[in-house]
């Protein structure tokens, strides 16, 4: 017990102080949750100074002392159905329910933002003071920076109340994070780790002209000290005082009646979290009462009537036992970190990438470090960067090699004003076997049943070579290996033959062809209907012009389709899957009036009629375009089930209309808005 609370003090110092945190939250929540379950088990050695008993952190010396007039407190957590359960049978018993009575309390719903947690004063109108949570009972002055932050008014309108402390998080949003990190790789910086470490870090600045920079923003979620104000009674109403005088509140607070519904709601958010522009770690539930929230009343850390459920983990820290490099299909060598095994966004994960030699430059992570892991839902892992703190002493440097992990041992090449390094060698394994694959995936010709287990093996027997000798593969051959009976070769024979009947845009896809993705490949087949004219322009003088003048191909996508298609050994494998069957005619056009074209119409949810790619076949076959975020072109934004916070924000932000599935008909039947 006693080694576990001083092991959470010395991370609280590293996090709140030092900002240079050596675990990550989800293993910094593990101890304290082993710390209190033994502080159950031994009651007569718990104390009031117990970390689990206080408010985590300390106000730095860098800033001035502010009193919190009343206490800046933390949260309990819940981290599963049951126990946000436990808590509203808690809440229950406290106000005196009998067994078989619920007394209506009502709950508020908030997302937990990932950011700092702020206290700032108004008094007569005027922004006075802001500070930091520090220990909950004293935080850092950091008015100055606060003033710099564009939501946050400095003023308030006629009426507001003569003292006012709002209470809120401040947080920075994900383009404003990628932002940062553009300015720190052209200014020879290393990359920041987190929005969050990234929005302290810039909130106690000691020049406020850096933190007016960085791009804050705040959500309000709370009042403290009110004085000449109105009367509150519900915890919705705090909202609509802090929205009338001009303070950012987050649109996607729910008010709702049951435990259960708390429970649907955090569930969404945990599998929608990344539809929203900024970084979310939870839900916050709060009774939404005030005068029960009176009766619930606090203990040392937290108040009694608010708990936050937290979502899984998704970074954790763990050892970097090896950098080595993969190369895929184009040839890309692409290093990656062998890790000590830690779960982390619901899987556990012993590979992640690390992208490409910059990137391992940049981040400085070398063999032997602990690193943070992260997996958001289904990205592929990352290493994000090394726990400095932590770092062991005469740890070197990584350098990327210089020859190629396969068999071959070719030279690994950096092309000028490349960030990728490449294998060149035309007959290197890694690189054939990724080819095949790839054209076997569900996003090209879509075989089933040739999957990488399989296609590793039939390289190694002499069966594959490249994608033409699939429509070449002895079956009766592959009948005779361990493993394949009648049924599953005759399920992979008819998947190769289906798929000769693949659209073309599949085939392009599937062809390997650099830069050439679903879009542009959509776009050739459009255009010309057919390979064979798609290889007449681009093998003609001016191919690359002919091509870079189609929507949605472009000069650089050019460049590399024309160079592949004038490539004598890709000339010979086309014609052997010509050979073979597979198509090469382009779809049919639709004669459809142009009533989109030029224009973009975003679709976000699920609309009762169309699917996703019906949605966006029915807008192209208009002359209009289906981007996936909204901006200044977009002229409408189709809102179906379940449609995206993030867009319909920007939209209102824009200005936007945003229209229904019959407003969605009409415009493609009319080219007008309804």
């Amino acid at each position: 017990m006693e080694q576990l609370r001083n092991e959470l003090l010395e991370h609280n110092e590293r996090y709140y102080v030092d900002e240079a945190p050596i675990i990550s939250d989800a293993d910094y929540d593990a101890l304290v949750r082993e710390l209190a379950s033994i502080e159950a088990e031994h009651p007569e050695l718990d104390t009031e100074d117990s970390p689990t008993h206080r408010v985590s952190g300390r106000r730095s010396e860098t800033f001035a002392p502010v009193v919190h007039s009343t206490p800046l407190l933390s949260l309990d957590n819940a981290f599963d159905a049951d126990e946000l359960r436990a808590w509203d049978e808690r809440i229950q018993r406290r106000l005196g329910a009998g067994e078989n009575e619920r007394i209506d309390v009502g709950y508020v719903a908030e997302l937990k933002i990932d950011g700092v947690a702020i206290s700032i004063r108004y008094e007569d109108g005027e922004l006075v003071q802001a500070a930091t949570r520090g220990d909950g009972r004293i935080g850092e002055d950091v008015t100055a920076n606060v003033r710099t932050i564009d939501p946050i008014p400095t003023t308030l309108p006629e009426g507001a109340p003569r003292v006012l402390e709002v209470r809120g998080e401040v947080f920075m949003s994900s383009d404003a994070f990628e932002a940062l990190n553009e300015w720190a790789s052209e200014h020879g910086h290393a990359p920041y780790i987190n929005p969050r470490n990234s929005a302290s870090g810039s909130l106690r600045q000691k020049d406020a002209s850096v933190t007016a920079r960085r791009d804050l923003s705040m959500w309000c979620y709370q009042l403290g000290e009110l004085e000449g104000g109105p009367t509150l009674t519900r915890h919705e109403d705090t909202f609509d005082l802090l929205r009338d005088l001009g303070f950012p509140v987050n649109p996607e607070i729910r008010t709702v009646d049951t435990i259960e519904e708390v429970i649907d709601v955090s569930l969404h958010w945990q599998e929608h979290r990344h539809d929203l522009d900024y970084e979310i770690d939870g839900v916050v539930t709060k009774v939404s009462d005030l005068a029960r929230r009176d009766e619930l009343g606090f203990t040392a850390r937290a108040p009694r009537w608010a708990i936050a459920y937290k979502f899984p983990p998704e970074e954790r820290t763990t050892e970097l036992h090896d950098i080595l490099v993969s190369v895929g299909r184009t040839g890309r060598a692409t290093p990656y970190a062998v890790l000590e095994p830690v779960f982390v966004g619901g899987a556990t994960v012993e590979r992640a990438t690390l992208h490409n030699e910059d990137q391992v430059e940049a981040k400085d992570v070398r063999p032997g470090d602990t690193v943070i892991v992260r997996r958001a839902g289904d990205v592929i892992p990352e290493v994000v960067g090394p726990v400095l703190a932590a770092r062991k002493r005469g740890l070197r440097r990584w350098t990327f090699p210089t020859t190629c992990p396969c068999p071959l041992e070719s030279t690994l090449v950096r092309p000028e004003g490349e960030a990728d390094t490449r294998c060149v060698h035309p007959e290197c394994p890694f690189q054939q076997q990724g080819a095949i694959e790839h054209y076997a995936s569900r996003g090209a010709m879509d075989i089933e049943g040739l999957g990488e287990r399989s296609i590793a093996q039939f390289l190694d027997l002499g069966l594959l070579s490249d994608i033409a000798s699939i429509y070449e593969l002895d079956f009766d051959r592959i009948l005779e290996l361990e493993g394949y009976g009648q049924t599953s070769v005759d399920n992979l024979r008819t998947a190769i033959d289906d798929s000769t009947r693949m659209p073309l845009p599949n085939l392009l896809v599937g062809l390997n062809v650099r830069h050439l993705g679903p879009a542009a490949a959509e776009a050739l087949a459009d255009h010309f209907g057919h390979l064979d004219r798609i290889v007449e322009a681009a093998t003609a003088d001016d191919g690359v012009d002919r091509l870079a003048a189609i929507d949605g191909v472009g000069p650089k996508i050019a460049e590399t389709v024309c160079a592949w298609f004038r490539q004598e050994p890709n000339q010979v494998l086309l014609e052997r899957l010509r050979a073979a069957g597979v198509n090469f005619e382009g779809p049919e056009r639709e004669d459809v009036d142009q009533t989109l074209e030029g224009c973009s119409v975003v679709v976000t949810g699920t609309l009762e009629n169309y699917s996703r790619d019906e949605v966006e076949s029915a807008i192209k076959a208009r002359g209009g375009k289906a981007p996936g975020s909204v901006s200044k072109k977009t002229i409408a934004v189709v809102a179906g089930e379940g449609p995206g916070a993030s867009k319909l924000t920007k939209a209102e932000e824009l200005g936007v209309p945003v229209l229904d599935e019959a407003g969605f008909e009409h415009l493609l039947e009319t080219g007008e808005l309804p």
